[in-house]
């Protein structure tokens, strides 16, 4: 239901409401924010705030820094962990030039006009992201350690598992901000968690996944501990993964089936498309150089292949009722931004639609053991990246979809990224430094 500016003002008034944060992201996903008090909330919906645009990684440079935020009325939520009296609220905002333009590098805004081509052609589309972090214990200066919460494993409870409180608080902050949680657990790895939300539209779930890295942030903050969404926190224990589930409806029904009854050209397609273009558009789905630690291990991919339940695989089709049946990419990792990542994979599929791009056959077999007469043929990942950055500027579908400078700036400055990685002595010391407390 479509939320209107002055329902939003009635409620404010009506609900204590005293402080409003005004949310966005850079090109890389790192969410920013400007805090106003409650009355100036109508003169933002209509004149907008002003920021130093300057000032955020890939935005602007400094001789035309101005840009001004505008809340989504529809974004409306509170932040129950926020200590009253006097309640917070927050909105995602759409990013405007002062001339009243549009903001051509706002990645929210990006992934707005995906969805408007996807439904131009015919198709909605649903997005959900399968969110894995570690709890790490903190010490006597409330400084992040590398001493995770506990020592449990897939699916164990208590003793074992000491995250299930926090899990059970993330779950119902998230209720009351209006994101239905559908299951979580405890993952693989020591101090390794998992928490699932319902899908829904590829706008709102990837405002969704922004809400819920910063409420499990905060809550682990104010619970004594950390929380950390690097891809590979521990090299010795799994990484975090963020598989990227899609669906996709024609007239109301989705065209993704299972196994035993076969799958639609228009779906076959779509995978295709995803798979054509996964290694171009990897650096924006695994924006680090530690992500590149994860691929090839513990249940993240190293080959571009697809089959169904396999979850050695790259996509996957997991068993499911028709109505949720759906391709899962397994190869994304947290520290992407959600609404570029969305944005490329959906592309990716619609191109394949467009062009009849033809599926290959599955591979049905574990490739994290399978010898070289399967994987000889297979496409591989890029494994550093250095080697992502290559194949994302050398791609025109990636600058078709996210323009030419926005592609350059990116690249830009993950080169120098690259670069400080390859000259670090100590790379471990480097994830610490770089990525550990900030990811």
């Amino acid at each position: 239901m479509k939320i209107t500016a002055n329902e939003v003002l009635q409620f404010v008034r009506e609900n204590d409401v005293k402080f409003v944060r005004l949310n966005f992201c850079d090109i890389f996903g790192l969410q920013k924010n400007i805090s106003i008090m409650a009355d100036g909330l109508q003169s933002a919906f209509e004149n907008g705030v002003f920021f130093d645009a300057h000032a955020i990684r890939g935005f602007k440079d400094i001789t035309r820094s101005d840009l001004l935020l505008f809340p989504d009325p529809a974004t409306l939520s509170v932040l129950p962990w926020r200590p009253g009296p006097g309640r917070v609220v927050r909105f995602y905002c759409d990013i405007k030039n002062p001339d009243g333009s549009v903001f051509a590098h706002n990645t929210r805004d990006l992934l707005k006009q995906i969805v408007e081509r996807a439904a131009r052609m015919g198709y909605a589309c649903k997005t959900g992201a399968e969110c894995e972090f570690y709890l790490f214990k903190t010490d006597e200066d409330s400084a992040p350690s590398r001493a995770t919460l506990d020592n449990g494993s897939y699916l164990d409870i208590a003793p074992l598992d000491r995250g299930e409180d926090i899990r059970r608080e993330i779950c119902l902050s998230l209720e009351e901000m209006g994101i239905q949680p559908e299951a979580s657990h405890h993952e693989q790895g020591p101090g390794q968690n998992e928490i699932d939300f319902k899908f829904s539209g590829p706008v709102e779930s990837a405002d969704n996944l922004q809400s819920f890295k910063s409420a499990v942030k905060a809550i682990a903050a104010r619970n004594g501990l950390f929380a950390s969404f690097m891809p590979k926190p521990l090299p010795d224990a799994p990484g975090s993964g963020m598989h990227i589930n899609i669906s996709l409806s024609e007239n109301g029904q989705n065209i993704f089936k299972n196994t035993a009854e076969g799958h639609s050209n228009t779906a076959e397609s779509f995978i295709a498309g995803v798979l054509a273009r996964t290694c171009e558009m990897t650096l924006f789905l695994n924006s680090l150089a530690n992500s590149y630690e994860r691929f090839g291990k513990l249940e993240a991919p190293k080959y571009v292949s697809w089959s169904h339940q396999n979850r050695s695989q790259l996509i996957r089709i997991p068993s499911a009722l028709p109505e949720n049946v759906r391709m899962e990419l397994r190869s994304p990792d947290p520290s992407a931004n959600p609404y570029l990542a969305f944005s490329l994979i959906i592309a990716a599929g619609l191109d394949g639609i467009e062009n009849n791009i033809k599926l290959p056959p599955a591979v049905d077999a574990d490739l994290y053991k399978a010898d070289t007469g399967i994987t000889k043929s297979l496409e591989q990942l890029p494994d550093s990246l250095d080697a992502a950055i290559a194949l994302a500027e050398n791609s025109k579908f990636v600058k078709s979809v996210i323009g030419e400078e926005l592609t350059a700036k990116y690249i830009e400055i993950k080169k120098a990224e690259a670069a400080d990685f390859t000259a670090a002595k100590d790379k471990a010391e480097f994830y610490t430094q770089r990525y550990f407390s900030f990811v």
